[in-house]
């Protein structure tokens, strides 16, 4: 056979194995040959029963012929009972091919000379004019001819002349023939129509099975016997697997390698195997370099343990080849080993030790051999000496690394591209190679079983030519990855003596030294290799769908990483990184610039804010993919694909955004065009979400530019836009509000149903305002504090400007006039007259329930909703939190720059003292108006019916940014005609007099007669979040307390009415006089009595008759009540139930005592009577207004600590000193005032600027200078900012009230008593004196505050 080809076997070098060798192709197909050859001759001889028949007379015929057989059909009428069906023919060709691929359930049709009959026949029945005729006629007869002359020619090929023995077989054959026929028509229940057919065809089998002894006689008595015989071999390649594999392997046809065999059949023996073993094993002993030697070793052990198991071995070949020829134990010693006949002709048989051998095929073992065996005896008795030529063995070749290296390439080879063999399965527990078929497995093993291929180098050539197939790309990844994986599972000890490869990594320090040499050459190859890959590979990872690394990483690290006997030098290692690094950064950079021409056009004009928003997405979206990708292993040989990736294009977006940003911003303000606010917004939640990742991979390089600085003005735009909006929104809500509860009609409302849409739409809209500014994030916090300060101011404009339409509409509705007084309106001016001339004669004092509006009820809860969002909302925003940054960022006290433009004066109108009387019955109805010097009205107060003394205690704001005079006119409301003008009075508020921001009370002396009360502070309108949030609050609590009055002032007349000294007159005088009761005495007693002076002894009311007196005022409460509590929310109740318990304290203190004043009171003081009923009243008025519940004991309406306020212990305690004497109430005045004094004077030494002072100034000169109130301002706006900070005011200022108890009840007291007059005067002028003097002191403190201004050393904050 010509060579080919020939390739180099790469060895390693060291040890005794040839370093470089040339295979001949030739050479190694016949080696392969001659393996597989040996194969052949030594697999287990099959063996076969046969059967002897007895001595019996010739066989004769039932009839002479087949003609005559046959002859019955013949004679059959032609019918349709006779013919067989038309489908008959097609199922009759499926059953007879499945009895030449035997499928054929019945055991007699699985018989080889049976199928070559049957085979004959279909060839003949597969012929189209059969077929046609057969399909024509289809008469039986035919094809019982035709199966006859098939099969006797079939039968007597290679048959003597003489021998007539295959005749017989004919008969059976064409028997079998026949069943099948009848099978099939009964089958398909064919049979049933044909019972004609099926009797003549069951009387043909029968005459044809009376001579066959197996299937009619075999198990009749006297018949014969059985025998088994060894089935001859039949030197066929047809009959030879693995030489069948060899030609396969090196594409070579049967033929050639038939003639191959025959040509070397006659060396080519068991006893030429034999004697190779016999060989190989002297050389063995004689430790020649035929075999390894001690040297190829590192270890002594390992070359000891190898040399045993190669002496067991051989030992164990030799005598599986004894076993197979059994006559080479006969010409070689008489000392044979013990043949185990059970395992020999055992298929699945296992060997009892790990030392036997165990080849297998795909079904049965070729040999096997049981333990222990003596095989010394098998060794050759001469001695071996060296030979001097390469053939000394007939089946080893001189180079069996080389020649079986080579043949391994060839298999693979040639069963990588071969797509019709199927691959390897695993047989028993042994895994499965894919890249080999089972065949080749089998002739591989065997090679290396006969050449003595170590196990160790049976493993590192197996993975020196995976090695390279990887390298040259002709296998992937994952086989590579299954071939070490293969390599490296362990086998089961019986597959362990002819496995192509078995595990024997762990014990490498036993591999021969060119072993180990090699393995450290294909881990190295295979590094380098995988590197390159992986370096192609990772080029891909910033594409949408790139290749995974993951199999080249596990690869790497599992199989050759953590291999110690892989070692690569740190330096290359590090220089791989560099450039794969380099790589990335390139690669990065190159993608970066594919998405910026993608996305932003090259015409700079054409820019806009969407191409940074659709880079930056690309951006993003990239690194989150690359993120997300490499999440679980982020290094890759030490090189971080997303630090690469981003550390190369977050900076040059960064860069870009900017620049186009700018860009788009000049281009815009030279077009005099502006942006979109929200295009902005979307830039920024953009470019706020790239800076955040840019941070957090990036958290020592600075982000390229401010993003707030540059994007701040359309923060700014949006928020002019919407405070130039927000009075609209206030007008459009209030517009489409009917202000009524939102129930069903018919439902009670509940508490979150009873406030109206406008209120919610309100709060919804600063809601959604201020929520934009917080979904933004902005990260700038000076700048978001600022923001949301602007917003503030914003939502307080709102806020004002509801309370303003609001309270308009209410007092609109509040004010409207009763039936009467419409009534009254329509008269002529002198039926007026007379009309209140009779009134006034007949005492008249009806009093008619006010019927309210249920809508004004509603605005009520609007207000009161509209104060807890308010609150929420403040608390959201923290407040607190965003003035702390504000100050924490401002610039240092020194150096700031205190320019306040807006001023804001509170004015508090409290009190009006002896003003004129302008009503016929001695009184007036007065209100007040504050103007300006321009006549335009600043605030007007309510009307204070039938008072002289009238106390209004209501507040106003006004805003000015200089010195202002305002003008205090009271006025006496007429029904009848023009209202009178009860007196004038002015007052200058100039900025620079209110320099310390402390509150100021001014006795304003009316132009005609009596004065007014005002309290006046000044705060300056700031810049700042809490002053807005203070200002909104405190223009809330004003417009419910407004509203809150006008709706008790509806009903404080008829409280006035019920608890007036008319109504203690009318009790007391209810007493019986004794005299008239002894009317039914004695004449003397009548006698002495009517001589005597008559005495009227008044008896006191009793308790009911107390209690009597106020059921119409309970009454009168109650229905009110029950209207109220329909709409009110039960907050607003409270807060209606709560102002007007302070009414009824109010005209229960005016019955005791009058107001404070330095001047005498006409006011009559009560008597001890009259002091226990008004005290009475007073319990039961605090019962009422508490509301306990009789059953379970729980309140319902007015808190304790509301009802005991300072005012309510201001009126129990009156009682201690009501009755005393004038000279005693004089000195406890005294003393109290000392007191008051020496704590004022501690607390000035104390703190920086006084916090209280003396109780307010009872007039003269301190109606000229201003006096500083008495306690320190508890309703500025700082202090209002919300709910929290003015419920803890008002607390701070009632526990001041308990714990510094004044004079001021008697001083009251004292004004009932002329004797007092001079006191009053003088401690009127004390009170002047300690004020000026404290104020003198106070501004002498400011003055010394270095640079910071009074107003931030004064102003609390939290």
């Amino acid at each position: 056979m010509s060579t080919q080809s020939a390739v180099h076997a790469n060895v390693p070098e060291g040890g005794s194995y040839p370093r470089k060798r040339i295979i001949d192709h030739n050479d190694a197909y016949l080696y392969a040959l001659r393996v597989a050859y040996l194969a052949y001759l030594l697999q287990p001889r099959a063996k076969r029963t046969q059967y002897v028949p007895a001595p019996q007379a010739p066989l004769q015929r039932s009839s002479t012929s087949i003609n005559d057989l046959v002859k019955d059909f013949t004679l059959m009428r032609d019918s349709k009972s006779t013919r067989f069906p038309h489908s008959f023919m097609a199922e009759l060709e499926r059953r007879l091919t499945g009895v030449l691929m035997g499928k054929e359930k019945r055991p007699e049709y699985n018989d080889a000379a049976v199928k070559r009959s049957f085979a004959a026949f279909l060839n003949a029945f597969s012929e189209p004019s059969f077929k046609k005729r057969m399909e024509k006629d289809r008469r039986v007869e035919d094809l019982v001819l035709i199966f006859f002359s098939n099969a006797t020619k079939e039968l007597q090929k290679g048959k003597a002349p003489g021998d007539d023995a295959w005749k017989l077989l004919v008969d059976r054959h064409l028997a079998l023939f026949v069943r099948l026929v009848s099978l099939v028509l009964k089958d398909r229940d064919w049979a049933r129509d044909r019972p004609e057919l099926s009797t003549r065809l069951t009387t043909l089998e029968n005459k044809l099975l009376s001579n066959d002894q197996d299937l009619s006689s075999r198990n009749a008595s006297g018949g014969g016997t059985t025998i088994e015989v060894v089935t001859p071999l039949s030197y066929d390649v047809k009959d030879m697997p693995l030489v069948q594999v060899v030609g396969r392997i090196f594409g070579l046809r049967n033929g050639v390698m038939q003639t191959d065999i025959d040509k070397h059949r006659e060396v080519w023996t068991e006893k030429a195997a034999l004697q190779d073993l016999k060989t190989y094993q002297a050389h063995l002993n004689l430790v020649s370099n035929r075999t390894l030697q001690s040297d190829d070793f590192d270890l002594d052990e390992a070359y000891d343990q190898w040399k045993k198991e190669e002496v067991h071995d051989i030992s164990q070949m030799m005598l599986a080849i004894m076993q197979a020829n059994p006559e080479l134990a006969k010409s070689t010693t008489n000392h044979l080993p013990q043949f185990n006949t059970q395992m020999s002709n055992s298929r699945n048989s296992e060997p009892s030790q790990r030392g036997s051998l165990q080849r297998t095929d795909s079904n049965q073992a070729s040999y096997a051999v049981a333990q222990p065996v003596d095989t010394t005896a098998y060794h050759s008795d001469r001695p071996a000496s060296e030979p001097d030529n390469d053939d000394v063995f007939m089946f080893m070749p001189s180079d069996p690394r080389g020649f079986y290296r080579f043949i391994l390439v060839q298999a693979l080879t040639k069963d990588m591209h071969d797509q019709r063999m199927l691959p390897s399965e695993p047989a028993n527990d042994t895994p499965a190679v894919d890249l080999f078929t089972k065949q080749s497995l089998e002739l591989l093993n065997e090679i290396c079983l006969r050449w003595r291929i170590p196990h160790a180098s049976r493993t590192v050539i197996f993975l020196d030519v995976i090695s390279e197939k990887f390298v040259d790309q002709e296998i992937s990844l994952d086989t590579l990855d299954a071939t070490f994986t293969f390599i490296k599972e362990p086998l089961p000890e019986k597959s362990k003596g002819s496995a192509l490869v078995t595990c024997t990594l762990q014990h490498y320090e036993k591999w021969p030294l060119a072993d180990t040499a090699l393995y450290k050459r294909i881990l190295a190859t295979l590094h380098m290799a995988l590197l390159r890959e992986l370096f192609e590979t990772l080029q891909h990872c910033y594409e949408p769908k790139p290749p995974s690394v993951g199999p080249h990483m596990y690869v790497l690290e599992n199989h050759i990483y953590k291999d110690t006997r892989f070692s690569e030098s740190s330096g290359k290692l590090d220089e791989y990184r560099n450039q794969l690094n380099e790589g990335l950064r390139s690669k990065a950079y190159d993608t970066y610039r594919e998405f910026l021409m993608k996305e932003v056009p090259n015409d700079q004009h054409a820019w806009e804010f969407i191409h940074v928003i659709n880079l930056g997405q690309a951006v993003l979206s990239l690194v989150q993919r690359t993120q997300k990708r490499y999440r679980k292993s982020p290094e890759i040989i030490g090189v971080n694909p997303l630090t690469a990736l981003v550390e190369t294009i977050l900076p040059l977006y960064a860069q870009d955004a900017q620049g186009i940003i700018e860009r788009v911003l000049i281009l815009s303000k030279e077009k005099n065009e502006e942006l979109p606010v929200e295009d902005g917004f979307i830039l920024y939640g953009e470019l706020v979400e790239i800076r955040r990742i840019y941070s957090e991979l990036l958290p020592n390089e600075p982000f390229a530019f401010h993003i707030e600085d540059l994007l701040a003005h359309f923060v700014w735009r949006w928020i002019r836009t919407t405070e130039e909006s927000i009075t609209g929104w206030v007008d459009q809500a209030i517009k489409q509000d009917t202000f009524s509860v939102r129930s069903e009609k018919g439902q009670i409302p509940t508490e979150d149903q009873r406030h109206s849409v406008s209120v919610i739409d309100l709060f919804s809209s600063f809601n959604q305002t201020i929520d934009r500014i917080v979904q933004l994030n902005w990260d700038d916090d000076l700048q978001y504090a600022k923001f949301v300060t602007a917003l503030a101011k914003v939502v307080g404009q709102g806020v004002s400007r509801y309370c303003e339409v609001v309270e308009q509409r209410f007092a609109k509705e509040m004010d409207r006039l009763s039936p009467e007084q419409e009534a009254a309106k329509n008269k002529s001016t002198q039926e007026k007259w007379i009309s209140m001339a009779k009134d006034a004669w007949s005492s008249k004092e009806k009093v008619e329930p006010f019927q309210f509006y249920p809508e004004s009820f509603v605005k009520l809860n609007n207000i009161d909703f509209a104060t807890n969002q308010l609150d929420k909302l403040e608390h959201e925003v923290n407040v607190d939190a965003c003035a702390a940054v504000i100050q924490r960022n401002a610039p240092p006290v020194t150096q700031r720059q205190r320019k306040v433009t807006n001023y804001v004066f509170t004015i508090k109108i409290v009190e009006g003292e002896d003003l004129k009387a302008c009503d016929v019955g001695g009184y007036s109805d007065p209100y007040v108006v504050l103007g300006d010097e321009y006549q335009k009205r600043l605030a007007k107060t309510r009307i204070v019916y039938r008072n002289l003394n009238p106390r209004w205690d209501e507040t106003v704001d006004i805003t000015t940014q200089g010195p202002l005079n305002i003008i205090a006119t009271v006025w006496d409301w007429d029904p009848v005609g023009d209202h009178d003008c009860v007196g004038r009075a002015s007052l200058k508020l100039d900025p620079s007099h209110f320099g310390d921001f402390l509150p100021r009370e001014y006795w304003l002396d009316l132009d005609t007669q009596g004065r007014i009360l005002l309290r006046v502070s000044m705060e300056g309108e700031r810049d700042d979040i809490q002053f807005y949030f203070g200002k909104a609050f405190r223009t809330l609590k004003r417009t419910e307390r407004d509203m809150t009055r006008k709706i008790t002032d509806k009903l404080s007349a008829y409280i006035d009415h019920c608890l007036s000294r008319r109504t203690l007159r009318s009790l007391l005088s209810k007493g019986m006089n004794l005299a008239n009761i002894s009317n039914n005495l004695s004449s003397v007693s009548s006698y002495f009595n009517r001589i005597k002076p008559s005495q009227t002894i008044q008896q006191p009311p009793s308790e009911a008759e107390i209690a009597n007196a106020l059921k119409p005022l309970f009454a009168y409460f109650d229905d009110n009540f029950a209207i109220m509590n329909q709409t009110l929310t039960n907050s607003s109740m409270i807060m209606v139930m709560t102002r007007l318990w302070k009414e009824v304290l109010s005209t229960i203190e005016s019955l005791l005592v009058p107001p404070l004043s330095d001047k005498p009171s006409q006011q009559r003081q009560l008597s001890q009577q009259e002091m226990d009923i008004v005290f009475k009243w007073l319990q039961y008025l605090f019962d009422f207004f508490h509301a306990v519940d009789e059953e379970t004991g729980e309140p319902n309406g007015v808190p304790l600590d509301v009802l005991r306020s300072p005012k309510y212990f201001d009126l129990t305690s009156l009682n201690f000193f009501y009755f005393d004497s004038t000279e005693s109430l004089i000195r406890t005045s005294e003393r109290m005032a000392s007191a008051t004094a020496a704590r004022q004077q501690t607390q000035r030494n104390r703190l920086s600027a006084p916090s209280s002072f003396s109780s307010p100034a009872l007039g003269g000169a301190g109606g000229i200078i201003g006096l500083p109130a008495a306690t320190r301002r508890s309703k500025s706006i700082m202090l209002s900012r919300n709910l929290g900070t003015m419920k803890k005011v008002k607390e701070e200022k009632w526990k001041e009230a308990q714990a510094e108890p004044n004079d001021d009840m008697i001083l009251r007291i004292l004004r009932m008593r002329p004797e007092a007059e001079r006191y009053l005067k003088d401690r009127s002028r004390q009170k002047e004196r300690l004020a000026a003097a404290a104020a003198a002191e106070m501004i002498v403190r400011q003055s010394l505050l270095a640079g910071g201004g009074r107003m931030a050393g004064s102003l609390p904050r939290r």
